[in-house]
């Protein structure tokens, strides 16, 4: 599969005896092995030490030249960072591709098998941690001093299983054969503290002073992973924190024989980096994330910090050297840590203090979903981290002084701006700790970040016009299509050169060709390729033979209710029971592929996941439906997955709950691929819809300011679906047992969030525009010539999105980076 060389790669003889030699010495010295016992896991290990030694050929002059320039310093705080294989990517940036691979040939091994060995760094849950990973991609592509930091898990996102049909979580342990790209720093180690008491005193100077004591200790290491931006000419830095404690063992316990007892303590400090995500369904495992992220927050600051006071005594030029993005509420601790180090421990004055921490942080809101905004109880805040419970405390008197001032007797705005939330359980928003601590906020698609100052910051829009700002989300085209889809590259680079690869507005060149018939052709046959790929795939992995020449509708993302999975799935059963009730129907053949990992405490989405593999058990296995229909569910959707899916979908399912999704990647990479966008208008969909033109996607559906009206009046689902035949058919053969007669009652309580429980995402609202939708989608794929020039045109104007506009847009307008 996918045995296609990228299209950047030109390789010289002496680069590939060069290589020839690095690999075999690596096998020899690093692995340990001879080329007569090596396994092809061997030859990657040793073949992706190789291509470190030439990343850190660029890496160490780029960190040098940002001490010898005094660069202003980027640091992009994440708690994920779905990386993904580093191989090929990290080759198509050198401009190493075909130089590995010939001189793995004349060693003779097979590239793609040795390729295959790599183990994803799966230190993310979905478009989160991709993006923080694209946009790393790009700081380095166009020339930001940037550096990501994050927490080194030793287990990553969960490898799904599926077992009878259900989600089955176990650990991800992509360390069992080391990690052959990051560099161990043990001497960058820093101390992060929890518990204890806080004193107050005054100083010699009579001011008065507050000191953390009593603590508990853990140490944080640095592990390094250098990041090449294409061309190779820069590499930044990825430094992961790894927890470490800070004994070995206590040698009393050992010496009396009580083993377990005699490393307790340092197997508890070491949970901190063990699992990205620990549940937060129960006490322990909130009081975990709430440590993680201090944790990463807190050692990050410390270093950063360090890296300042090496060319800087004068903490008030820390603005103008260092720029922290907080992605999301996770690292929004940044603004209480910072301020505890400047006042507490470099004795800056408080106005002083919070003037350079607002000027360095800026923070990236992901989510318009109230629930979603973090929120950590005012009780776990002051045993974990007491000191910064009193520092949250004064910045909140404060802020509310100055609320207060400007909006005399409105109790009501102090209540909901206030950063603690009243009442039984008292809670610390995190976001609105970002907010006030940041000179800009921003968020990921023009209506997002619309909706996010007319909803949940409209206060605070209100209180500082113009610190809210859009900066759409973007993904990095040599991953997304130069790494992923060599042969839609290879074609596009024959007509309009490779300039593309850092400009992808260049991609507006292709409008010349798509009258072109050849072109066309060659597209189209560029994309049943990779469909032929992609069925290979899915008969390989679960036995189910699907047509390549049937339409492939893709949804593949993080399973949750408002992305609407089961909207897809009510259409799947539509559609099955048309072919049911007329088994001569001529009807546009169709191969639904569904992939996404729920969260391990989310019962619905788990759910969810079974319903697929369900209707998919009856669906494939039908003989009426033939290959008219076929519903696949693919198991532990990752990057690696999505790079091989996305260039072979025909349509991109983006069907999220107008004003719920953030913005979407995958609708991004899925477009820029030659695949035709369903959806809503939501998230980056809009502005997709802008670039591409509507009559080049199928939109539908409520509005975000329909969604809202429909809240607030009131909205009977029950009577929608009564209006609908179809609808209320596919429902009842769902709640009815048909999908599950081992346990008729399974899908009750789903089918019941959608009836009596009102349809919070307003699933039967827009389900007959969906339909309809959908049928527009099969006329037209039906016209084969037509669907091929809709697919040029997505992908020709498609440049917008990439993440290296948004980085520029990052470094212009709140980094000042550039």
């Amino acid at each position: 599969m996918n045995k296609v060389k990228p299209a950047v790669a030109h390789s010289s003889r002496d680069d590939v005896e060069a290589l020839k030699t690095a690999i075999s010495s690596h096998l020899l010295y690093t692995v340990g092995k001879e080329a007569v016992s090596a396994t092809a896991r061997d030859w990657f290990l040793a073949a992706a030490h190789a291509v470190r030694d030439r990343v850190t050929q660029g890496w160490m002059p780029t960190l040098n030249g940002y001490y010898r320039e005094d660069s202003k310093r980027v640091y992009y705080l994440s708690m994920e960072f779905l990386i993904g294989r580093t191989l090929v990517n990290s080759l198509i940036n050198l401009g190493l591709y075909d130089s590995v691979r010939e001189a793995l040939a004349e060693l003779g091994q097979d590239f793609e098998e040795v390729a295959a060995w790599e183990v994803e760094a799966a230190l993310g849950n979905g478009g989160l941690g991709r993006l923080a990973a694209c946009l790393l991609d790009s700081m380095a592509t166009i020339g930001v001093a940037g550096f990501g930091y994050g927490i080194r898990y030793d287990y990553g996102m969960f490898t799904q299983h599926i077992e009878h049909g259900w989600q089955v979580e176990s650990p991800e342990n992509w360390l069992r054969y080391g990690n052959p790209w990051e560099f161990p720093r043990p001497g960058v180690i820093f101390p992060v503290r929890f518990g204890g008491r806080v004193i107050h005193f005054r100083d010699s100077r009579g001011f008065n002073c507050s000191q953390w004591v009593d603590a508990e200790e853990v140490m944080a290491m640095a592990y390094d992973v250098p990041v090449p931006g294409f061309g190779g000419k820069r590499v930044n830095n990825l430094r992961l924190w790894s927890a470490k404690s800070t004994r070995e063992f206590d040698l009393k316990y050992f010496n009396a024989g009580n083993y377990i007892e005699a490393v307790r303590d340092k197997n508890e400090s070491e949970t901190l980096s063990k699992v990205l995500y620990p549940s937060d369904t129960t006490d322990r495992g909130k009081e975990l994330r709430f440590k993680q992220e201090y944790f990463f927050v807190a050692a990050s600051i410390q270093d950063i910090l360090a890296r300042f006071r090496k060319s800087h005594s004068d903490w008030e030029k820390l603005p103008d050297k260092v720029a922290i993005q907080l992605n999301d509420t996770h690292p929004a601790m940044v603004v209480a840590e910072l301020m505890r180090v400047l006042v507490d421990e470099h004795e800056l004055p408080w106005e002083r203090a919070w003037e350079i921490t607002r000027g360095c942080c800026a923070y990236t809101n992901h989510t318009l979903l109230p629930e979603a905004l973090e929120t950590w109880s005012v009780d776990l805040f002051s045993r974990v981290l007491p000191r910064h419970l009193e520092i949250v405390y004064q910045l909140n008197h404060e802020f509310l002084q100055g609320v207060r001032y400007r909006h005399p007797g409105d109790a009501e705005l102090l209540g909901r701006v206030s950063l603690i939330a009243e009442g039984d359980d008292r809670r610390v928003r995190m976001a609105h700790l970002a907010v006030i601590g940041s000179h800009k906020v921003n968020g990921v698609a023009a209506i997002n970040t619309g909706l996010m100052k007319s909803t949940i910051f409209s206060d605070f829009e209100h209180l500082s016009p113009g610190k809210i700002i859009n900066l759409t989300n973007g993904v990095t085209p040599r991953r997304w299509m130069l790494a992923s889809n060599p042969r839609l590259s290879a074609l596009i680079t024959e007509k309009i050169g490779d300039g593309w690869y850092t400009d992808l507005d260049q991609l507006r060149k292709l409008e010349a060709f798509v009258d072109d018939p050849k072109f066309r052709a060659a597209f189209a046959e560029i994309k049943n390729a990779n469909k032929r790929d992609v069925a290979v795939m899915i008969a390989q992995r679960l036995g189910i033979e699907v047509d390549p020449t049937s339409l492939f509708d893709v949804q593949v993302k993080r399973i949750h209710e408002y992305k609407r999975q089961l909207l897809n799935l009510l259409h799947v059963v539509v559609r099955y029971s048309r072919i049911r009730a007329n088994p001569l129907l001529e009807s546009q053949p169709r191969t639904v592929i569904i992939g996404g990992k729920a969260a391990p405490g989310y019962h619905l989405a788990k759910l969810i996941i079974k319903l697929v593999n369900d209707i998919s058990e009856v669906v494939n296995n039908d003989p009426l439906v033939g290959r008219r229909l076929r519903l696949v569910f693919l198991p532990n959707y990752n990057v690696s997955t999505a790079e091989l899916v996305m260039p072979a979908a025909d349509l991109s399912e983006q069907i999220s709950t107008a004003g719920t999704e953030a913005s979407g990647t995958g609708n991004m990479k899925m477009a820029m691929n030659g695949a035709l966008t369903i959806g809503t208008w939501d998230g980056a969909n809009v502005e997709i819809c802008e670039e591409v033109g509507e009559d080049n996607m199928f939109l539908f559906g409520l509005t975000a300011q329909e969604v809202a009206r429909h809240r607030v009046d009131g909205y009977d689902a029950c009577a929608a679906v009564r209006a609908d035949k179809e609808l209320a058919a596919a429902l009842d053969m769902i709640a009815n047992g048909f999908f599950s007669p081992d346990d008729p009652d399974r899908y009750r309580a789903l089918i019941d969030t959608l009836t009596v429980g009102g349809d919070h995402y307003l699933l039967t609202a827009d389900f007959a525009q969906y339909v309809a939708a959908q049928e527009r989608a099969d006329r037209t794929y039906a016209d084969a010539d037509e669907w091929t020039r809709k697919a040029i045109l997505n992908v020709a104007r498609m440049g917008k999105f990439s993440s290296d506009r948004t980085v520029a847009e990052y470094a212009r307008q709140i980094w000042r980076a550039l």
